[in-house]
């Protein structure tokens, strides 16, 4: 007889007290390994070279698009910053031009000859004028440039105050244009100095951030193209299929926007160093040239104003005229026009010193300084070289502006081509994985 086996008796657990939340089981070893189980394996490691390289080619997109704007910004921010900066020396151009007019006239005594005073009035115009564009141009200058209008209606009015004294013959009047020049020196030159500084340093840097965009796409193509290569070597060892043809078509768009893009960045930054250390030192040297003789042309009527006492004017005058002769040095070979037409009027300021110092005969040389004399006569040789010298400064700073566009040229449009690129990448990267994936279906 078989004697049947009694089940065990059931235990009895106390019911769980109203009103206690009832826990959900702690998730079970299937639910956390789902997600790892989709990277197990052979197409697993597949999924994951797919989600890498694709990604991967997204950001070589993404860094392509980034180098291109990056260059393309900088040789922007440079063109607009090196057109401020020939505002800004324009302004000191001009209100030295005006200083040397009114000095120059102030020798003439009484009625000085209206068409010198009309460069004066033109030229403290056209100050105020680029003073307001430049406000508008550069919000980072807009301080320093209405201090420096605040200044200038200072010496306006100084400038009024001699002229009134010297129709009248009245002694002062030297005083007041002395006191109008002071202004222009220590109050109003200092200003346009820390402006050009400014920027000229950020011009600088905008010339310097232009390559920067060659080391976005280099960097992003070479990490792009080697995920493809290890993606490619897995594949042909795990599949004995050494060839996947949208993965390597991916890898060579890839490689040919990496060199393309990086032949015509490094072209547009060896066009901007070119423009840097060509046209531009060339609108910065005229410039400083230009300002430079025209504080010695002030320098030159203030020493005959002084009348005998004039030495700190004269050395005044030597030390612009060495900065002319150093900014004209640096570009000998390249505008010996511009060197002979300064010498010629050097010529005669020698002679005119000459005349003053030694020979004692003040009115020669006076008339030599305001254009009396017809074989000495200062005011026509320092024309010539004013014209010359403007002449040579609009061709230079338009080929700077002419010279950072051409290099701009197509930049942007090939930034949204590139990030273009990588994403056609990615999809040729998920068409070739997706081949092998079906084989394990």
């Amino acid at each position: 007889m078989t004697q049947t086996q009694s089940a065990p008796p059931a235990t009895w657990s106390p019911a769980a007290p109203a009103g206690t939340a009832v826990q959900a089981p702690a998730p079970g070893p299937a639910r956390r390994g789902a997600v790892a189980r989709w990277f197990d394996g052979t197409p697993g490691r597949m999924r994951a070279f797919l989600i890498l390289a694709a990604a991967m080619s997204v950001v070589f997109g993404l860094a392509a698009a980034q180098g291109f704007q990056q260059s393309d910004g900088a040789l922007q921010r440079a063109q607009d910053n090196a057109a401020q900066l020939v505002r800004i020396q324009a302004i000191h151009t001009n209100l030295v031009s005006a200083n040397a007019d009114a000095t120059n006239a102030f020798l003439v005594g009484g009625l000085e000859p209206p068409g010198q005073r009309q460069q004066f009035v033109d030229s403290l115009a056209a100050a105020a004028g680029l003073i307001a564009e430049a406000a508008t141009a550069q919000p980072a200058d807009r301080d320093a440039l209405g201090a420096l209008n605040k200044t200038l209606i200072t010496y306006e009015g100084l400038i009024e105050q001699a002229r009134a004294n010297n129709r009248q013959g009245l002694p002062i009047g030297s005083q007041y244009l002395k006191d109008a020049n002071s202004v222009l020196q220590n109050d109003s030159l200092p200003l346009v100095k820390a402006l050009v500084d400014a920027n000229e340093k950020r011009v600088g840097t905008e010339f310097d951030g232009v390559g920067y965009g060659t080391i976005w796409v280099i960097a992003g193509g070479v990490l792009t193209l080697l995920i493809f290569a290890l993606t490619l070597r897995w594949l042909a060892r795990r599949t004995h299929r050494y060839l996947n043809v949208p993965i390597a078509a991916g890898g060579v768009l890839v490689l040919l926007t990496t060199v393309i893009g990086g032949v015509l960045l490094a072209g547009a930054s060896s066009a901007a160093n070119d423009t840097n250390h060509g046209a531009y030192d060339r609108t910065v040297g005229l410039s400083r040239a230009r300002i430079a003789a025209y504080d010695a042309r002030s320098n030159e009527s203030l020493t005959l104003i002084a009348r005998g006492s004039g030495d700190s004017f004269d050395k005044a005058y030597n030390a612009s005229a060495g900065q002319v002769d150093e900014q004209l040095g640096k570009l000998a070979g390249t505008d010996n026009a511009l060197q002979g037409l300064w010498g010629d009027y050097k010529s005669i300021h020698d002679k005119l010193r000459s005349t003053d110092a030694k020979d004692g005969d003040w009115e020669s040389a006076v008339a030599m300084a305001i254009g009396h004399d017809p074989k000495f006569n200062a005011v026509d040789a320092f024309k010539q070289f004013d014209s010359t010298s403007d002449q040579r400064l609009q061709e230079a700073s338009s080929a700077v502006q002419g010279k950072l566009g051409d290099a701009r040229t197509g930049l942007a449009p090939l930034g949204w081509l590139g990030l273009a690129v990588g994403i056609a990448a990615a999809l040729l990267v998920a068409w070739g994985m997706s081949q092998r994936l079906e084989e394990y279906r």
